[in-house]
């Protein structure tokens, strides 16, 4: 993920951090530090303790007692996340990252049809792990007391130990809201996947997830929360991406390059005249051809690459002054579902397939999308 740097490995996954996440830190301290007096009413009445705040409220502890909260908050979401993490690595599933950012973490998953039963008990791991840090907060919110003699800074430490209870718990509680794709949304996902074709499993659960967005950004604006909004911002944007990308996957399935690409391929010369180049692209209707050097793929040239040249210049130029060399190609039997991830990871409209080391054909996103939509009549 870009703007992410890497702390270290654990369990064989590497652990990032995205710039965010340092900028959101400072913010929580704060936050916490300026409703310091509010909190420590709540840590007391919510379990019954009685909490010594003599040092709580003390000059800047405060805002150091909201870093150290904020850290335990960050440090919790992490362990949610491995949670996640490690039950998807022990059916198979590769993990490529855990990611602290600022609304939280992210796991980065291997993209793949997962068994329902799998995603179920996956999607539940952080949840529940994040319930069980809540209860641990709490067995040792009763316990500081019985270990520190000095009641002022035993006060202080049952705060922490009481504020990360309630959040832990509060995350247990909000990631189980039936949201895809949230955990409980994957949770709803999984146990309709159990009785219906996953795409339209995911169908349901994403149009519950855009219904819990509207909520939340309603609740949000309501109430003046930032956090909310941005929160029902990624579910609405998230809930229809995951609901796409299945059915994409659906609509796709078993189709390979080779049945959808376009042939024979109408190529270039890396001599050829930009102008004569437009000329071919205004007469075919296609924005970008393969560059044919002695038989082999030597690049591509499309109208982003001619754009990308002066009009002034145009007429001086030739293929291989402006053409793209790094070509991504495919094989004829790659499925076109990865042609489609490349082609949306790169940004690119079109692909030649290689077989041989000769293009026999070429792929394009318009090729992808009418075959989708014959498939789905």
């Amino acid at each position: 993920m870009d703007g992410s740097f890497r702390i270290g490995r654990l369990f064989g996954i590497p652990i990032m951090i995205h710039f965010t996440f340092l900028l959101i830190i400072p913010i929580f301290a704060w936050l916490i530090g300026t409703d310091i007096t509010f909190t420590v009413s709540m840590v007391s009445d919510l379990f019954h303790v009685q909490l010594n705040d003599e040092l709580i409220t003390q000059g800047y502890i405060p805002y150091l007692l909201g870093f150290v909260i904020a850290i335990g908050l960050f440090l919790g979401v992490f362990v949610h996340e491995l949670a996640h993490s490690l039950i998807a690595r022990r059916a198979g599933i590769a993990i490529g990252s855990i990611t602290l950012l600022f609304f939280g973490g992210v796991a980065s998953i291997e993209d793949r049809d997962t068994d329902p039963r799998v995603e179920f008990w996956m999607a539940l791991a952080g949840p529940a792990m994040s319930l069980a840090l809540g209860l641990v907060c709490i067995a040792l919110l009763y316990g500081t007391p019985l270990v520190i003699a000095d009641p002022a800074l035993a006060g202080m430490v049952t705060y922490v130990w009481g504020y990360l209870a309630i959040l832990n718990i509060l995350l247990f509680i909000f990631n189980l809201l039936p949201a895809f794709p949230m955990d409980g949304g994957r949770v709803l996902r999984a146990y309709l996947a159990l009785r219906m074709p996953l795409h339209k499993a995911t169908g349901i659960a994403s149009t519950i997830g855009k219904a819990f967005a509207v909520i939340f950004g309603l609740i949000g604006l309501v109430i003046f929360s930032p956090i909310l909004i941005l929160i029902a911002f990624f579910i609405y944007i998230g809930a229809g991406q995951e609901s796409n990308v299945t059915r994409y996957k659906f609509l796709l399935k078993d189709v390979t390059t080779r049945e959808i690409m376009s042939q024979p391929v109408m190529s270039v010369q890396p001599g050829m005249p930009l102008t004569e180049v437009i000329a071919m692209m205004y007469q075919t209707k296609h924005l970008g051809f393969p560059v044919i050097d002695r038989g082999y793929l030597a690049g591509i040239i499309t109208l982003d690459d001619i754009t990308r040249v002066s009009s002034i210049d145009r007429d001086a130029m030739q293929v291989k002054d402006s053409m793209t060399t790094d070509v991504i190609t495919l094989p004829p039997e790659a499925p076109v579902f990865d042609a489609l991830r490349i082609m949306t990871q790169y940004n690119i409209g079109r692909i030649p397939v290689i077989e041989n080391g000769t293009v026999t054909g070429i792929i394009t996103k318009s090729d992808i999308f009418t075959v989708m939509e014959l498939r789905e009549m």
